[in-house]
């Protein structure tokens, strides 16, 4: 028997109090709890739930403080892609805490839309330990976001026309993806059953799949992954998991929720909830991501007349202050027509040799530094307007600019809106996921601020 959103393991309905959530009294609830494995993935799913109509705020890592009024869902941000599988699991664990306690009826677990991991995690592992915290016996497993060209079929994912193995994901300096086979790559990762709900039983609509989930509940089943090729498949998906406490995905499922909690009468007939009003300032742009559609974009701008300057791996570790140099030569750049960027961004060939020299994490920790440490240069001389290409860079960036949560506002490109931060000094913030966006992403971004 399926249980019903919010009442496996005890989890705290709309009605009753969220006791221990610091200013929680008086608080309206929250409906569905996220806990994101990355900064930009966060703001993806927050930006799919405000298109569909949920008032959504994303949170930098657990909260410390109340959420602001009349939100529908939260967005946890965490910093866990890529870092050991047990810190991963123990800060997806303490996020959870915090949502059961504002009072969260779903729950929501979002990893990237190319399924990004190792053998040994982070989904698997996090998903385990969530599901035995929730007390449910199973969820699904979709990355599938059939407007940014991820699609499953057969359990097999697709990036564009090509199979993951075969994309640029193959090269990834963190998280190589040589296997198209979710149901392999995920039941390497745990001791749970994983199975599969092909795309014959979505194309039957909802009950089609509910009758599916209870099947793979009986035959031992613990996770499916779920085959998605349209956002009409996202559509039925998400109705049929209206009685999972706990959902796994990248971020397309969230256009199917919604729903589920509007036929309930718990959510009004919004068509978005973005944030509409940003600041205005100085414009910059940072981009740490070496992914494929990245490389494009940083290429487009530059032949668009963008000025940039290169931060690379092998002159930081001799030592060289590319920071200052890289602050300097953007300040005069600031008052003019084209933002400035400053890129770490590099192709395959000068990843390797990079890491090659010096390693990979301390590449990578160089370059994470230097920018952040240019982020905060580049808003103490008035930026208020910047764009963060890459998940860890987008992590480290908001961290260090002490920023605790976001409004999300107007989508730029599938996947990536504009957000707001919150407090009194807000900045408007575009944190792209590095495989996310046009090749104009870098230009045309701006047009689309109000």
């Amino acid at each position: 028997m399926t249980e019903s959103i919010g009442e496996s393991a005890g989890i705290p309905r709309l009605s009753e109090n969220s006791a221990g959530l610091p200013g929680a009294e008086g608080m309206v609830k929250p409906l569905l709890g996220c806990i994101a494995d990355d900064f930009t993935g966060a703001t993806d799913l927050a930006g799919m739930l405000v298109r569909a109509g949920m008032r959504t705020v994303q949170m930098i890592d657990v909260p410390t403080h109340p959420l602001p009024s009349e939100v529908d869902a939260v967005v946890i941000a965490l910093k866990s892609r890529t870092v050991p599988a047990a810190e991963a699991v123990n800060s997806a664990l303490v996020a959870l805490d915090w949502l059961r306690a504002a009072g969260c009826r779903q729950f929501y677990f979002k990893y990237c839309s190319t399924f990004d991991s190792t053998d040994a995690g982070n989904i698997g592992p996090v998903t385990d330990a969530l599901m035995t915290a929730l007390g449910t016996d199973f969820t699904i497993a979709c990355p599938a976001f059939p407007e940014n060209k991820r699609t499953i079929f057969n359990g097999y994912l697709f990036v564009g026309d090509v199979l993951l193995n075969e994309s640029g994901m193959r090269d990834h300096p963190l998280t190589p993806m040589t296997d198209a086979n979710l149901v392999r790559i995920l039941q390497r990762q745990t001791q749970r059953q994983v199975g599969l709900i092909r795309h014959a039983t979505i194309a039957g609509g909802a009950a089609a799949i509910r009758e599916e989930i209870q099947r793979l509940r009986t035959a031992g089943v613990a996770i499916a992954i779920v085959d998605a090729i349209s956002d009409a498949d996202l559509m039925q998906i998400g109705a049929a998991c209206a009685e999972l406490a706990l959902v796994t995905a990248g971020s397309g499922i969230a256009l199917g929720l919604p729903q589920n909690f509007r036929r309930e009468g718990c959510l009004g007939n919004r068509i978005d909830a973005n944030a509409s009003s940003y600041p205005v300032g100085h414009r910059a742009i940072l981009s740490g991501s070496c992914s494929l559609a990245t490389q494009a974009q940083v290429a487009r701008a530059i032949a668009a007349g963008c000025p940039a300057f290169k931060i690379d791996p092998l002159r930081l570790a001799d030592g060289e202050d590319l920071v200052a140099k890289a602050l300097d030569w953007a300040t005069p750049l600031l008052s003019g027509n084209r933002p400035p960027l400053i890129y770490a961004t590099a192709d395959a060939d000068n990843v390797r040799a990079a890491q090659a020299r010096i390693g990979a994490v301390p590449a990578g920790a160089l370059v994470e530094q230097a920018l952040t440490r240019i982020a905060q240069g580049l808003v103490e001389r008035g930026v208020r307007q910047l764009i963060v290409a890459g998940g860890e860079t987008s992590g480290a960036v908001v961290s260090a600019l002490n920023v605790t949560g976001l409004h999300i506002g107007p989508q730029i490109d599938p996947g990536v809106p504009w957000t707001l931060s919150l407090g009194a000094s807000p900045l408007a913030l575009a944190l792209k996921s590095g495989n996310f966006g046009a090749p104009d992403f870098f230009t045309q971004a701006w047009n689309v601020l109000p």
